[in-house]
């Protein structure tokens, strides 16, 4: 059962959310069967197959360490739901949990737009790109994104905190009611600054990026690859903006705009409850709870955008497999001959 508090006795919802003792462990469940495969994965061909990384192994880097990070939380998380909202780690690892949920969901947005920006500029501006991109200045640019984000989610620290209710052990998600009011504003911010202007900035660079390439005097990288080059570039450039897309459209947006909504209907029926009723706070709250799996999920899409949307990633695994496939060969020669 939820409970949302408000400052007066008769103005309190009880609503009942049991289907989330089943959805959210199952969601979480499957995330970290498929995330832990894949940005696993990702990980070994990137640390261990890649000789020469560029800016986008760079971001790719960043972005699968920062999902991996928070799939290695989700046992937590499938234990408290699965024994329905009964905390028993204490509250710093509640603290530590909430705060890596959202540094994983605005470190994955902005390293999401590093890797869009960085193809844009490559499309868009092909000569002063050589100028604007190199290795170094995406090392930089990761660190300050690592920076802002967990600047910028710190607060989380302060907010998330566990309480006693009935048998249970209740860790918030958002804070505790009497914080409530505060953290609508920090939560508001943080959606406008850290989601919502990067969607926009994101939107117009695809625009542009996408007028761009379908302009017939388009030859990407013609002039050093030929031909083939140039259109395995557009298909590498077309991949991943239908990738980033689809995170963006599946699983950022739903649930950004659900929660406000709910943070939003909670917040009015505090102020005036004769203005929002406790069925459209119960199915705002509903609809919240459903999206966030989905915003869970976009740990098991990004590393889709690495071996599907780079070529250098499926090169990489071809080269490391005819190495190994030739090391075993080559033993196979030396042991023979001496039996």
């Amino acid at each position: 059962m939820n409970i949302m508090a408000s400052g007066n006795v008769s103005n309190f919802c009880y609503f009942q959310e049991d289907f989330k003792y089943i959805l959210l462990p199952v969601s979480y469940s499957l995330v970290l069967l498929f995330g832990l495969a894949l940005n696993s994965t990702a990980l070994y061909v990137i640390v261990f197959c890649t000789k020469r990384w560029n800016p986008s192994t760079i971001y790719i880097f960043n972005l699968t360490a920062c999902d991996t990070l928070y799939i290695l939380t989700l046992p937590f998380l499938i234990y408290y739901y699965a024994d329905k909202n009964d905390w028993p780690f204490g509250e710093p690892l509640c603290k530590l949990i909430r705060f890596l949920f959202y540094t994983n969901l605005y470190g994955s947005i902005l390293f999401l737009c590093c890797i869009s920006l960085h193809r844009f500029v490559g499309i868009c501006y092909p000569v002063r790109s050589l100028k604007w991109i190199s290795t170094r200045q995406a090392k930089l640019v990761s660190v300050a994104v690592w920076a802002c984000v967990l600047l910028c989610q710190a607060p989380i620290l302060y907010f998330s905190r566990i309480r006693d209710v009935a048998t249970e052990r209740i860790c918030y998600d958002t804070t505790s009611p009497e914080f409530f009011d505060d953290f609508l504003v920090y939560s508001s911010a943080v959606s406008v600054f850290m989601f919502a202007l990067p969607f926009m900035v994101l939107l117009v660079c695809y625009g542009l990026m996408v007028r761009k390439l379908l302009q017939p005097s388009w030859d990407g990288d013609r002039s050093t690859q030929g031909v083939g080059g140039a259109l395995r570039a557009k298909q590498k450039s077309v991949k991943m903006i239908i990738i980033v897309l689809t995170v963006f459209l599946v699983c950022f947006l739903p649930f950004h705009l659900t929660r406000s909504l709910y943070y939003c209907f909670r917040y009015l029926r505090k102020v005036n409850p004769a203005q929002v009723s406790c069925t459209l706070v119960e199915a705002s709250s509903i609809a919240y709870k459903v999206t966030r799996p989905f915003a869970s999920a976009n740990s098991c899409i990004d590393p889709i955008l690495y071996f599907f949307a780079g070529q250098d990633a499926q090169s990489n695994l071809i080269r490391k497999r005819r190495l190994i496939r030739g090391s075993d060969e080559s033993e196979r020669c030396h042991v023979e001959p001496s039996q």
